[in-house]
């Protein structure tokens, strides 16, 4: 997390996008912190955005805000506990067996970055279940929290 707390800090235009699908369980991981953020976010120099499961249609809005550092945040199937996180660059994961979506985040973290120079982050957490029309685990809104905690404190928001 130390790691994460000083891309932060250094980063001088931030985007954060948070992957998921709500009525899918564990899935909304990415997009129920994505829309906490976006209450309480005010500052000019970090983008919020809900992507749903399709980040990819967001490529526009992130190349022309312009940013330093982009973190994904998304329910990740890498094996881990349900709750479980971590935090890695996007580029380096193993294509479509990483995320609950179609197109591996992997691609269009490659693509961001050649057309930025932005850092790219994943922050996944392992879901417990994705089934359509399930709440979210109470071990990955735990964590939800206390990643939301640390994001506020970070970005000073709090």
């Amino acid at each position: 997390m130390e790691e994460l707390r000083e891309a932060l800090k250094n980063a001088k235009r931030i985007v954060i996008c948070g992957i998921g699908n709500d009525i899918r369980g564990d899935d909304s991981f990415g997009v129920y912190i994505a829309e906490k953020l976006k209450r309480v976010i005010k500052k000019a120099n970090i983008l919020v955005l809900n992507c749903g499961e399709v980040p990819e249609n967001y490529t526009g809005k992130i190349l022309n805000f312009h940013p330093d550092l982009i973190i994904f945040i998304d329910a990740v199937n890498f094996g881990g506990k349900p709750g479980e996180i971590i935090i890695t660059d996007p580029e380096n994961t193993e294509g479509a067996g990483v995320s609950t979506h179609s197109l591996p985040l992997k691609f269009l973290a490659t693509y961001l970055k050649a057309n930025t120079n932005a850092k790219t982050i994943l922050i996944g957490c392992q879901p417990k279940n994705i089934g359509l029309f399930e709440d979210m685990s109470e071990e990955v809104k735990a964590v939800a929290e206390v990643l939301l905690k640390f994001l506020y404190e970070s970005l000073e928001l709090s």
